[in-house]
């Protein structure tokens, strides 16, 4: 098993010292055993964890959601099905903020649509219509 400093380990899996250190602090990455002289000692292991963390967190996954699919690696009973259920959970997630930003584009265009670009801003047709919202969840409480 090849030795290599927290350095070497982050250049590896590019990444900076301060990821590693994060990752260890949220137990993402095991605390490594130490030289003598002190130094955490990581392994390749380390490197292809980070590696999954990674990808893991470019698919959407929170550190808490990667958490959980490193622990069902290692506990018993558990099933590719286990691990099936979470990415279509991660999957109904992304389609829900899909339709959350579709929205948000819908209403974006429908202001954008009402303002010619033109008079004071005092008139502009998008900071009025922000001002009712504002309004409006003062009221209700929001």
């Amino acid at each position: 098993m090849e030795q290599m400093s927290i350095g070497e380990l982050a250049k590896s899996a590019s990444v900076n010292i301060e990821t590693i250190r994060f990752y260890e602090r949220r137990g993402l990455i095991p605390k490594p055993p130490r030289n003598k002289s002190g130094h955490r000692v990581f392994s390749n292991d380390d490197v292809l964890r980070t590696n999954f963390i990674k990808r893991a967190q470019a698919l959407g996954f929170s550190l808490k959601e990667i958490s959980e699919l490193l622990s069902l690696r290692v506990e018993s009973g558990v099933t590719c099905g286990d691990v099936k259920t979470r990415v279509d959970m991660k999957i109904k997630d992304v389609e829900n903020r899909i339709a959350d930003l579709e929205d948000m584009r819908d209403a974006l265009g429908r202001l954008s649509r009402k303002c010619t670009g033109k008079g004071p801003i005092s008139e502009c047709p998008f900071l009025e219509e922000l001002n009712k919202w504002e309004k409006t969840s003062i009221k209700s409480g929001n």
